[in-house]
């Protein structure tokens, strides 16, 4: 899927970022464009190189660092970090050269050189999927506890836990990933419908009817290709493809009942549609909805970014909402997606990075930023009610001004993820093999393709 989305965007030489585990980096605004302030890109250790940009090398005696990344657009926080840490620590002064990489490319020369003992940067990002890949033995990273735990109550804790490993801390997150509810108002208020009172997923399935029948529009869609429909409901519902212990739960009741409900949305309530294109980053899907194909939708936070680059035309028309409730006291979000950034153990310069990364990731004004540069929605839940970020913008703008009253709302919501390194498994098996048969072909139960996908896992776990 890393492929099709890159082909997608090719053409802008982008990156799509989003952390599903097929190269869809943690969203947000990935089609920027290149500033212009951008050295030209050469051949490095990397591979080939999409983007170099070095900051700071007009500042004399700066200590000198890399940074690997696999989306441009994360440089332009650390472009703003660094001249913000020259200016305040000048004793301390850093030359930042970062290095955007084909994200396939990036993760797996970076495994080798941490493997090798040789030629990793000072500083990489690491997409949530592949980092099983890199906590397998002893990682070759630098923990981060030093840093992560001075600060971890005014954080959303679960988005470090993600990124540890026996009690440390590697990786420093980008957001929380907070899942939520798109509408498109305009349709909705067309078919009657008070978004307000769409309260459990009952609700929102009588709603869907109401669409269907009063507007040329479905309620949603639902993703065969990748599992950004599947994986934030079963985590809304405290269910996951392993539980703490790293057993597969793949094929559990939760699970089970949670692919029948969204195979029920397109056949038997009849208010869904499988996604135009397969998934929810196609140029397919971005037409259809554009064109108000669908009242709403489900993605992270991180998903604003791809309303205000690709769907113009909706902008003034959507609202955010936390998810339907499947039951009373239950969730109404899921954390979903994440890159976390890392120093890795052949760096010269480990207490330095780490306390650079700790100011450009942690600190709350670099949190601001998060929100400012990238679109995300900080994983430091103490900012959310700043003047600072509630400064007008274009986000608020295309959607509404009270998207971190949401968030805030939401805040101890966000159920943990167990990720392991057989991950990157589930999801080749949900995406290549059950959503296709359950979703696309309905040739299998979701019992029957979810036990089968299991055991196809489970048989790999063995080996």
């Amino acid at each position: 899927m890393m492929k099709k989305a890159m082909w997608l965007l090719g053409a802008s030489a982008l990156v799509l970022a989003g952390c599903g585990g097929n190269g869809n980096d943690d969203g947000g605004n990935d089609a920027a464009a290149n500033d212009g302030n951008n050295n030209a890109a050469t051949e490095g250790d990397g591979g080939e190189l999409e983007e170099q940009v070095v900051i700071g090398d007009d500042v004399e005696g700066a200590t000198e660092l890399t940074f690997w990344n696999f989306q441009e657009l994360h440089t332009r926080l650390f472009e703003d970090a660094v001249e913000r840490w020259n200016e305040e620590f000048p004793d301390r002064a850093i030359q930042l050269t970062a290095e955007t990489y084909p994200y396939d490319q990036m993760h797996n020369n970076l495994l080798l050189s941490l493997q090798s003992g040789s030629g990793a940067p000072d500083i990489a990002d690491i997409e949530l999927n592949q980092y099983p890949n890199f906590m397998r033995g002893e990682p070759q990273l630098e923990i981060m506890n030093d840093i992560v735990e001075l600060e971890l109550e005014n954080f959303v804790a679960s988005r470090f836990e993600i990124y540890g490993k026996d009690g440390n801390y590697y990786g420093i997150p980008y957001h929380v990933g907070a899942t939520v509810m798109y509408y498109n108002e305009e349709i909705m208020n067309e078919a009657g419908v008070d978004i307000d009172s769409i309260v459990t997923w009952d609700d929102y399935i009588e709603a869907g009817k109401q669409v269907v029948e009063n507007t040329d529009a479905v309620m949603t869609t639902v993703e065969s290709d990748e599992t950004w429909s599947f994986y934030p409901l079963i985590s809304q519902r405290e269910s996951d493809y392993f539980d703490e212990n790293g057993e597969l739960i793949l094929d559990n009741e939760i699970n089970v009942d949670t692919l029948q409900f969204l195979h029920d949305l397109v056949y038997e309530h009849e208010i869904a549609q499988l996604t135009p294109g397969g998934f929810h980053h196609a140029e397919e899907y971005y037409g259809f909805m554009n064109d108000g194909g669908a009242a709403s939708l489900v993605m992270p936070m991180w998903y604003m970014g791809r309303f205000t680059d690709y769907m113009e035309d909706l902008s003034g028309k959507m609202q955010i909402r936390p998810l339907p409730l499947w039951e009373e006291g239950g969730n109404r979000t899921a954390g979903m997606g994440g890159t976390g950034t890392v120093v890795t153990n052949q760096t010269e310069h480990a207490e330095l990075a780490k306390d650079f990364l700790a100011y450009a990731k942690m600190s709350p004004e670099s949190s601001i930023k998060l929100w400012e540069i990238l679109g995300f929605d900080p994983p430091r839940h103490d900012v959310w009610d700043s003047e600072e970020i509630r400064e007008p913008n274009h986000f608020y703008e295309y959607f509404h001004d009270d998207i971190f009253d949401i968030l805030l709302s939401l805040r101890d919501e966000v159920n943990d993820l167990n990720i392991t390194e057989y991950n990157p498994d589930v999801t080749q098996e949900l995406e290549s093999s059950v959503f296709h048969s359950v979703l696309r072909e309905q040739s299998q139960s979701p019992q029957d393709a979810l036990e089968q996908a299991a055991e196809a896992v489970r048989s790999r776990m063995i080996d």
